[in-house]
């Protein structure tokens, strides 16, 4: 099955097999649809059997497949859940937390919405409930408390009237909602919702601001200010307290170096210049990579001391569990941060994530990333961030090749880029770390890289990627990339997809149809594509009774004069989703 003709559940499934296949089984789909009822993104929703702790993640397609994330909100806000059926029905509406609240109200008949999560107040479009009266039932917590009152502040003045279900009469438990009362009255029926008592929404309007209050400026002198020397995890790299950028084209090894880095951080270990690295503490995001098969084996295989490492699973409110957010959750990853004592280093990939607005407009993206660097500057720790080069824009200056806005290479202090190098009369192939830019120091040289895959010690199964660190390089990044793009000109396109293949396989194998999707989205042809399977001895296996094809690369030939030193190769579920139906694809 291709990404074109791939349903929801299929996608929903794909995109969360790593979780099903730790246990977790699919409870739900929720649709949220614009007003004549087209799909614009999905909300997965799975639950381990066992320990009831929940995963749930946003899902678009983005033209050309399914993803995670959701698609960019029209200026308005997010769209409610169930907005068609909310507009087709005049009558009071029920807001809720959540969308199988919202789907447990509905089955009854009665018009309930919700805008998602305790903290998606803010994010959503309010106005289709202009005019109407609501009725808020609200979760049994504290988060269902500040939801309530969020939705109330943005209610007041649009809305007929706002009340709320009083929660007294009902001896919900802790954390209980609208479902868990539906439960212990299996015979409720619309009317009997109807007729529960009800209260007057609270005022929650502020106080007006004292003029004590009121907002003024502060002049620092500067002859108050006694200079201080740049604190330097790595000399002319990494500073502390600094907002920093790795970008390059896919298939350079962005993430793979950035692990390298941080296992250099978290071992106090040595940087590719030689100079030895302060040991501390490392966290890191990733919105693309898995950490059981990908970060993890990654900063094994580089040495890290993964006992200070710590990578940023989830967040935690109210009982309920939901992904981080960079855009959104930084003042909860700030206390985080703050109970670890040596924090050195912060990786965010992508970095992009950290916009919520559009990541073209200067303006928004400086918005976006001013809380990174406040951050940074906060905590006294390098932040790291991850992106790609646009498409087509060979021979520009590197700054302006980093995708979206120029914002995302001029507010980092320094920016890195990464890419191949084909091979010439006195150098074999390799790839190579750039700084393009350093406001706080000198720009301009480099290091050589090589990527060595192979399997992880004391872990039957599982290879990784890692870094191997070459020499110096003289330049700009600038004269370097032109002159890897000239050799990159001359390269065939089979070329091109043996390279990338080979760098797509280099954790271990994959399912087939992933890795197709990969390419096109890449911008290889299925041509040379299959032609570069076929020169690097891919052969496609089935994964297990009645599992799909699976792509690996070859094993390493083990003769002694070639083999790889210590087996590193270098290279340059239970429960299904159902079919849609109304506003939650059901299990």
């Amino acid at each position: 099955m291709t990404t074109h003709d791939e349903t929801p559940k299929d996608a929903a499934r794909r995109l969360s097999a790593h979780m099903i296949a730790k246990g977790y089984a699919p409870a739900g789909l929720h649709v949220y649809r614009d007003p004549g009822g087209v799909p614009l993104f999905y909300r997965i929703r799975l639950k381990h059997p066992e320990t009831g702790e929940k995963w749930m993640r946003p899902m678009h397609h983005d033209g050309r497949a399914f993803v995670i994330g959701e698609p960019t909100a029209p200026p308005a806000g997010k769209p409610l859940y169930r907005l068609p059926e909310l507009l087709a029905d005049a009558g009071p509406v029920y807001v809720v937390e959540g969308e199988a609240c919202a789907d447990a109200l509905a089955t009854l008949g009665i018009s309930a919405t919700t805008s998602g999560s305790a903290a998606s107040a803010d994010a959503a479009d309010w106005s289709p409930l202009c005019g109407r009266d609501v009725v808020f039932w609200r979760d049994n917590d504290g988060p269902g408390q500040r939801y309530a009152e969020a939705v109330t502040a943005k209610l007041r003045g649009i809305a007929a009237s706002v009340e709320w279900i009083d929660l007294a009469p009902l001896a919900l438990p802790e954390h209980g909602d609208c479902v868990d009362w539906l439960a212990q009255h299996p015979g409720a029926t619309a009317d009997g919702v109807r007729a529960l008592a009800r209260v007057p929404a609270p005022e929650l309007s502020p106080p007006p601001a004292s003029p004590a209050a009121a907002p003024r400026v502060i002049l620092q002198p500067a002859c108050d200010v006694e200079p201080q020397p740049v604190d330097w995890l790595w000399p002319g790299w990494l500073a502390a307290g600094k907002l920093h950028l790795i970008g390059g084209a896919p298939g350079t090894g962005k993430t793979t170096v950035a692990v390298g880095l941080a296992a250099i951080v978290s071992q106090g270990g040595r940087w590719p210049d030689g100079s030895r690295a302060r040991a501390g503490s490392v966290v890191i995001w990733s919105g693309e990579d898995d950490d059981a098969d990908t970060l993890n084996p990654r900063l094994r295989a580089a040495g890290a001391d993964t006992r200070r490492v710590h990578v940023v699973a989830r967040v935690v409110e109210g009982g309920e569990s939901y992904p981080f957010d960079p855009a959104r959750d930084l003042d909860v990853l700030r206390d985080a941060l703050r109970a670890l004592p040596d924090v050195r280093l912060l990786v965010i990939d992508p970095v992009v994530s950290a916009v919520s607005g559009d990541s073209h407009k200067n303006a928004e993206v400086r918005r976006g990333l001013q809380p990174l660097v406040d951050l940074a500057g906060e905590l006294g720790c390098a932040v790291l961030g991850i992106t790609h080069f646009s498409k087509g824009t060979g021979g520009r200056d590197p700054l302006e090749r980093i995708t979206g806005s120029l914002a995302f290479g001029a507010l980092p202090r320094v920016v890195m880029v990464t890419a191949k190098q084909e091979a010439d009369s006195d150098r074999a192939a390799r790839r190579v770390l750039l700084r393009a830019k350093c406001n706080i120091g000198p720009d301009g040289g480099g290091f050589a890289y090589e990527l060595q895959q192979g399997p992880l010690p004391d872990f039957p199964g599982v290879e990784a990627s890692r870094v191997v660190w070459g020499e110096a390089i003289e330049g700009t990044a600038r004269e370097v990339l032109a002159d890897a793009e000239a050799h990159d000109e001359e390269r065939t396109a089979t070329g091109e997809a043996m390279e990338w293949l080979r760098e797509a396989l280099s954790a271990g194998p994959r399912p087939a149809r992933d890795v197709k999707r990969e390419a096109t989205d890449a911008g290889i042809e299925q041509k040379p594509l299959r032609s570069a399977r076929e020169r690097l001895g891919i052969k496609p296996q089935k994964a297990g009774f009645g599992s799909g094809w699976v792509w690996a690369l070859p094993k390493m030939p083990q003769r002694s004069q070639d083999a790889p030193q210590n087996g590193w190769a270098s290279s340059g579920t239970s429960g299904t989703f159902a079919a849609d139906d109304g506003g939650a694809i059901e299990l």
